[in-house]
């Protein structure tokens, strides 16, 4: 497991899978271990992974400092490594939470980034957050669903903040709720730093205005795909996301939720595999 130490002294943690070109993986949650994004449906069949496990988070040391959580702090993590793997210029893909560590990673370096994929990713960077209504409106299409009629009142609850987030809810956030699902599911608390999370998304992380006009330095192709099923971000709100790029490519997964890996894995591979090698997109996608 090889180590490397942040600019803050903090050691840090990354997983190697597959072979190839390295691509830097950044995971979600917020702060999450690596261990949840497997072998990207078998992306490593195209590509070396470098997943990072974030400060606090799997095989990463815990920082002195816990203020560091905060997502745009993380940003020196990032080109730590990419230093340290000896670099000049890298392909970074971003996942839900850790899309806007990508996004901001790119704001701040834009001529280290060669390619940038966005997997149902968090752009509150961009000033674009998904909302209570987009997460409500995406779980009604699952309303034939065996376990809809149970979830989707604590969703209700949960969103308007009268109840707390349950196992129950787990449903929407995948495309198949099947055995693969709800294994990838309950692994969630014992991967996740929660402490760390609440820190992660802090408001005084994010400046839009700012990292907009950083963003026009991104000559970078960048690759924004959603899930169909995904409540956060729903397919129009991703778009509006990809329109902040100079070279943007947009995708929707088809009956994808928010791990579009686990739902479809020979889809979602030939997409991703397609913008990173800068082929042509399948006709079927």
């Amino acid at each position: 497991m090889p180590i490397f130490t942040a600019p803050d002294g903090t050691e840090l943690a990354y997983h190697l899978r597959g072979q190839g070109d390295p691509l830097v993986v950044l995971p979600g949650g917020p702060m999450r271990a690596s261990a949840y994004l497997g072998d990207l449906g078998g992306l490593t069949a195209h590509r070396r992974l470098v997943l990072l496990d974030l400060r606090g988070t799997g095989d990463s040391a815990l920082p002195a400092d816990a203020s560091t959580y905060r997502c745009d702090r993380q940003v020196d993590d990032v080109e730590a490594l990419r230093a340290h793997l000896g670099l000049e210029r890298m392909e970074v893909l971003g996942h839900s939470a850790g899309g806007s560590l990508a996004v901001l990673y790119a704001a701040r370096r834009p001529r280290r980034v060669a390619r940038l994929a966005l997997i149902t990713a968090a752009v509150r960077p961009l000033g674009l957050r998904a909302t209570a209504e987009d997460r409500l409106a995406a779980a009604r299409m699952r309303s034939r669903e065996p376990w809809f009629e149970k979830a989707y009142p604590a969703l209700e609850a949960w969103l308007a903040g009268t109840g707390g987030y349950g196992p129950e809810l787990a449903p929407f956030f995948y495309g198949r709720w099947d055995a693969a699902a709800r294994a990838h599911a309950g692994a969630d608390e014992e991967q996740t730093n929660e402490a760390a999370a609440d820190r992660y998304f802090a408001e005084a992380a994010f400046d839009p205005v700012a990292t907009r006009a950083a963003l026009a330095e991104l000559t970078a192709p960048v690759l924004v795909l959603a899930g169909e099923l995904d409540g956060g971000p729903r397919p129009g709100l991703a778009r509006r996301a990809a329109e902040t790029f100079r070279h943007a490519e947009f995708a929707v997964q088809p009956g994808a939720g928010h791990y579009p890996w686990l739902d479809d894995p020979d889809w979602f591979v030939r997409r991703v595999a397609a913008f990173f090698t800068g082929a042509a997109v399948p006709s079927a996608q």
